[in-house]
């Protein structure tokens, strides 16, 4: 037995006597990463789930979620969201009830007038919706977001 393995199970026996068994495998995992670039539309749209969904899992503290709306969404969006909601009793963001897990926003192409991605949201290990965000290119606002995109109303 080599030097690394007998390390390797020492440790491994080690956490498990101490009860550390999933927390030791778990954070011998690769490094993890996020990257995304200010100018890039595909990156504000992630930028804007990642902290509505960390603004609303902390409850809303500060009223953080209703200060992205306003910073990432356009007026007259936000009003449309706000009808939406008095109907379905839902948040219009996740168009949900809850909060999801996870979430990963793909880029599903552009046009000269706007920006629109794919935002799966992942609400258990077998259970994903998914929902079409289009953002103005000259505002770099969301305008719309719903099951289909804003040009397939």
């Amino acid at each position: 037995m080599s030097s690394k393995t007998r390390t390797v199970l020492t440790a491994g026996l080690l956490a498990v006597a101490l009860g550390l068994g999933a927390t030791a495998q778990a954070s011998a995992g690769a490094a993890h990463s996020v990257s995304g670039k200010p100018s890039d539309n595909i990156s504000r749209i992630a930028d804007f789930y990642g902290a509505y969904i960390d603004a609303v899992t902390d409850e809303d503290s500060g009223h953080l979620g209703d200060a992205l709306r306003a910073h990432y969404l356009t007026p007259a969006f936000q009003k449309e969201l706000a009808a939406w909601e008095d109907r379905e009793h839902a948040d219009g963001v996740l168009r949900a009830q809850n909060v999801p897990l996870a979430w990963k926003v793909t880029d599903n192409g552009s046009t000269a007038n706007r920006t629109e991605a794919v935002v799966t949201l992942t609400w258990s290990r077998n259970y994903t919706t998914k929902l079409v965000v289009d953002m103005a290119r000259d505002s770099r606002k969301i305008f719309h977001i719903g099951e289909k995109g804003a040009t397939a109303k």
